[in-house]
């Protein structure tokens, strides 16, 4: 799509020239002809650069300048003035200005002033993109003894060249560690090139590792280096590495064992000098006793393992990783101003994270995007989170049972053991019927685990409910 540019200026004539030169270069054009309009023409359409003028009534140009860079616009701007002198060019461009244009504007200054602003702007959003995506790879939030000692093992392998395998589940922040670990070696100046190895086709995941000659196969149509040659001098990261074909297996512990390699339909070896970071979700060991995967491509791989923690096991880090996760979010989604209760991130602690950090960025987007306002509280949490999670769900099933029986507990010459039991069985009865006999939800709005809760059911005499194993759909 073409960029779209707002062009601000009182002279409707000179307007009309300006929109009507742009439009002819297939920029998409909105018009404001003072300076409040602009800033509420910015408040519902988002231009990527604002040709503006400085004499205008109200608001002057430099004024509007000045109100959008003091609530941190810093979207590209060209200043132009017909009584054009060295003091106004001077204070626009010392308040964020990328150009001063004098008017009238000769065609070719002006076509080539909004270019290089346009240009300029896009190659400094991709620097901004890339030193974010640098600082959050380095940025392993939290305060656990969990996740405090994968930042001590990360310290420790980072300046060596030795082979790292990271295990974890998924969405755990595996990536985030093999970027740690890149930044943090002798590497760091050098390329760090990343491949899932189970989202590459069979029939290509050989040419996107090793490159190909052309005409090597069909749609071949030119040579390409792969993933190694890109990664020469710098660090590879073969994700989900479990995943990877057996045949591939083979010719990955070969370049492992000797450094190089050929392309795909060539015969010239090329040499290169890269370090593997693996990672895998899965069980290698149990893999390689079912001959699933290469031992010996098991242990050129796992010199050194490291473990990231699912989120899970460290919930007292998911106040730290929501303050984040949220800045990320608002910046991605320009809601900058937006903040969490402390009461809407306690409840979202109490929340299990089957998909873990992917999962609970997912979560946090969703409520700054719904929100109303500045603030997430704890209403919004309950509304985007599922109903069926131990925080929301157990506490009403307990109300609920607990409204039905607590005049009714008490019987003359039974035991307390007896009563208890037959609380127990009224309050898991009436959790499995407001699932429909779904034992594994009702376990999971108990806040249970599922084993137990399944035993418990035997014990007490509730095994009319369709059996756990079927219930995790």
């Amino acid at each position: 799509m073409s960029a779209l540019v707002l062009i601000v200026d009182d002279d409707f004539d000179l307007r009309q020239s300006m929109v009507r030169l742009l439009r002819s270069r297939d920029y998409r054009i909105e018009e404001a002809e003072s300076g409040s309009e602009a800033l509420e023409c910015m408040e519902s359409v988002d231009p990527d650069l604002v040709l503006m003028d400085v004499h205008m009534p109200g608001l002057n140009g430099i004024e509007v300048l000045e109100a959008l860079r003091g609530r941190g616009d810093q979207r590209p701007v060209i200043i132009m003035s017909g009584a054009g002198t060295i003091d106004i060019a001077v204070r626009a461009l010392q308040h964020g200005a990328l150009d001063f244009i004098e008017k009238p504007a000769r065609i070719e200054r002006l076509l080539v002033s909004v270019e290089n602003a346009l240009r300029f702007a896009q190659l400094k959003a991709e620097h901004a993109d890339l030193k974010s995506e640098l600082q959050a790879s380095s940025d392993l939030v939290g305060v656990g003894d969990g996740i405090a000692e994968v930042r001590r093992m990360i310290a420790k392998v980072a300046p060596s060249e030795g082979r790292v395998l990271i295990l974890g589940e998924n969405g755990t922040g595996k990536e985030l560690a093999a970027n740690a670990i890149h930044a943090g070696s002798a590497r760091t100046a050098g390329p760090f090139i990343k491949v899932n190895c189970g989202s590459i086709p069979l029939e290509l995941i050989e040419s996107e590792l090793f490159g190909h000659e052309k005409g090597a196969f069909t749609g071949a149509v030119a040579q390409r280096r792969g993933k190694f040659e890109l990664a020469h001098k710098g660090t590879l990261f073969l994700d989900e590495i479990g995943d990877m074909p057996m045949p591939m297996q083979v010719k990955l512990l070969r370049v492992l064992q000797e450094g190089s390699f050929e392309r795909v339909g060539g015969s010239r070896t090329i040499e290169v000098d890269v370090r593997v970071i693996a990672a895998t979700h899965r069980d290698l060991t149990v893999m390689v006793s079912r001959g699933e995967f290469r031992e010996d491509l098991f242990y050129r791989i796992n010199v050194v393992s490291v473990t990231v923690p699912p989120l899970r096991a460290r919930k007292e880090d998911i106040p730290a990783i929501t303050d984040a996760l949220l800045q990320r979010a608002a910046k991605k989604n320009g809601r900058r101003s937006v903040r969490i209760d402390e009461a809407a991130k306690a409840l979202i602690a109490r929340h299990d994270f089957p998909g873990n950090v992917r999962e609970l960025g997912n979560v946090i987007e969703r409520l700054l995007i719904l929100c109303e306002g500045t603030r997430i509280t704890a209403e919004d949490v309950a509304r985007v989170l599922p109903s069926t999670t131990p925080s929301t769900t157990a506490r009403a099933v307990g109300a609920e049972a607990g409204k039905s029986t607590a005049q009714h507990l008490f019987s003359p010459g039974v035991t307390f053991r007896d009563l208890s039991q037959r609380a127990e069985r009224q309050i898991m009865a009436e959790a499995i019927a407001s699932f429909d006999g779904n034992k594994s939800a009702a376990a999971r709005a108990l806040g249970m685990e599922r084993a137990h809760f399944a035993k418990k059911c035997r014990a007490l005499g509730l095994s009319e409910a369709r059996d756990d194993s079927d219930l995790d759909s």
